[in-house]
This record gives structure tokens, C-alpha cells and sequence, in this order.
């Protein structure tokens, strides 16, 4: 079984303005010259860690990681204007550009994955290769099964603690709910509400729980970035068309990719992955069992590493001229 390689640290670190008032942070891991690989976390709103930086070969991988608008050590912090989709994809290209990277491969989890597909489907002539995990194609169902009916059977202890900061008449709509109270003026109930809603996601994300995953989304500033800007995607529908991914996956014809999917993942079932592997010819679909949402299960991991070794040692890099 494939691991994570050793921790390794940035050799260079920016920080590259968008559109006002977002400044990004990005780092450079890895072989300057080595195949270029942008990662995507999740969320949005989650924000890169250093474990993000071990799924790749560093002697192989130029390695670029960025944390998308409002997350991490990005600014302003968990901020929704000028965030939608369409300035993540935009970003992306930002971020190429002026690392002055012609094409490179890209890989995503959970919402990573959607902003990859959208980004290959957007600009697929940049596109080396995907690789994605635990897919999100950001339908409304899958808003629903998450947050509102669905994975609440199988989890309705966590279900409880995640209802308790809205009051009973509100939970028809719970995304509502929240939107409302993470976006008020009340500082104290957007703490409470940013919290119960990142622990809801934290403590479901592994097949059982891990106390360092669950400790990650109960701290404030990853919570408060996390809830306030995956609430507003999903009240906005993600920004995308109805069911925009699987209609533009003919976008994805000429681009390989890796799917690797949890058996019993309860985020993002895995119904999402079969329907996208049944669209996009090119990719291959692994299943792996006994294993739910996180990157951190040690099945799914190894998946990833041994897909990040795979195109390292079969893409041709650098190009012949």
C-alpha cells in the first residue's frame, strides 16, 4: 500500500492579487522543473494543509498549492463577495499564468473536484491530466442528501448537534437557516452556527472519526471560512448550470483521469463518480473499500499516491520541443 511521501517545505511562497479585495496565498513545493501539478482543496472554504503537499513525488512534482478566496491564509478571511466559481476557474488561470506554466495536472477532492472539472471543462487545452477524489458535482440533490435529508439516518447523533443551533420552525430549509445566521450581524451565533456546521462535515468525513480531522474542523478559523462560504455555493446553486458537470464532460474527451472514490462515502455518495466515469470515457474509477470521504483514509490515499506516480512516470516531462 502507497503512502504519503516524507513532509517537505515551500521553496518559494506568493502572494498574488485577484480581483479586489482577494489576495491568494500560493506555495511552490517539490522540483522547480519537475511536472507541474496545481491541488485544489475542498470545502470551498477548507484551505490547504502541509499533509496536501505529500501526495505528490517531490523529486518529480512542481508542486503549486493555493488557498482559494476566503480560505486559509488567504484574505480577506471568509469573505463572499466576488466568490463564486467562475472567480475560483478564473484564479486557476491567474495562478498558471504568472508561475508561467504552460499545462499541468490538476487534483481535487470533494469540492475539488467539481472546480477541477469545471476548470478542465473551462480550459481543457491546460489540462494534463485529473485527479479526483470523492466526487462533487454540486446538484441540488446532493445539497439535499447532505444537509438536509439522507446522511442524517445513518449519522442522527451528529444530525442532532448539528440542528441545535436553528430553532425547530427553521429546519425545513436547514441551508437557509444557516445562510441567514452566518451571514447576520449576531458575532456569537456565527460562531456557534460556523462551528455545528463544520463539525457536522468533520465528523463524518472518515469511515471513524479521527480525532485530528474532527479538532481541524472545529477550530474558528477554519470553521468560520468553511461554513460561511460552502453556505453561500450552495445557496447560489454553486454558480453553475443545472447539472452543468455531466452536460460539459464531453469537454474532458481527449484528458485523462483518476477517480477514487470511498465505498461509504455519506458527503458525496458514490453514485457521483459512477455517473461521471460513465461520461468521461478516459477516466478509470477506483472504488475503494472500507473507506468514506477523507483524503486521510489510508485506502484512499494510497489510490491517490499511486496515481500521482503513475503520471509522473508516464507523462512525458519535460515536453519535446
Amino acid at each position: 500500500m502507497a503512502t504519503l511521501y516524507p513532509p517537505t517545505e515551500p521553496y518559494a511562497q506568493h502572494r498574488i492579487a485577484v480581483a479586489a479585495p482577494h489576495v491568494l496565498h500560493v506555495e511552490e513545493c517539490g522540483n522547480p522543473r519537475g511536472l507541474p501539478v496545481v491541488f485544489l482543496h475542498g470545502g470551498p472554504g477548507a484551505g490547504c494543509e502541509p499533509y496536501h503537499r505529500r501526495f505528490f513525488d517531490p523529486a518529480r512534482y512542481r508542486i503549486v498549492l493555493f488557498d482559494q478566496r476566503g480560505a486559509g491564509r488567504s484574505v480577506p478571511h471568509a469573505a463572499l463577495d466576488g466568490n463564486t466559481t467562475a472567480d475560483l476557474v478564473a484564479d486557476i488561470e491567474h495562478i498558471r499564468a504568472h508561475l508561467n506554466i504552460e499545462r499541468w495536472l490538476v487534483f481535487g477532492g470533494s469540492w475539488g473536484s467539481t472546480l477541477a472539472l469545471v476548470y478542465g471543462e473551462t480550459h481543457p487545452e491546460r489540462v494534463l491530466g485529473l485527479i479526483l477524489r470523492g466526487i462533487f458535482l454540486c446538484r441540488p440533490m446532493e445539497i439535499r442528501w447532505f444537509y438536509q435529508e439522507g446522511a442524517n439516518w445513518v449519522y442522527p447523533d451528529y444530525w442532532q448537534d448539528f440542528m441545535a443551533p436553528i430553532p425547530e420552525a427553521d429546519r425545513g430549509d436547514m441551508v437557509g437557516a444557516y445562510y441567514r445566521r452566518l451571514t447576520g450581524p449576531d458575532e456569537d451565533e456565527r460562531r456557534r452556527c460556523a462551528r455545528a456546521w463544520s463539525l457536522w462535515e468533520g465528523r463524518t468525513a472518515n469511515l471513524s472519526p479521527r480525532k485530528e480531522v474532527v479538532d481541524f474542523f472545529a477550530l474558528t478559523h477554519t470553521a468560520m471560512a468553511l461554513s460561511r462560504i460552502e453556505c453561500h455555493y450552495f445557496m447560489h446553486g454553486a454558480f453553475l448550470r443545472d447539472n452543468q458537470i455531466l452536460a460539459d464532460a464531453h469537454r474532458l474527451a481527449h484528458i485523462p483521469g483518476v477517480i477514487v472514490q470511498g465505498r461509504y462515502d455519506l458527503i458525496c455518495p458514490m453514485r457521483n463518480a459512477w455517473e461521471l466515469h460513465a461520461a468521461w470515457p478516459r477516466s478509470t474509477l477506483t472504488v475503494v473499500p472500507e473507506a468514506a470521504h477523507s483524503a486521510a483514509e489510508p485506502g484512499i490515499t494510497s489510490a491517490l499516491v499511486e496515481a500521482t506516480d503513475t503520471f509522473a512516470r508516464d507523462t512525458r516531462w519535460p515536453p519535446t520541443p
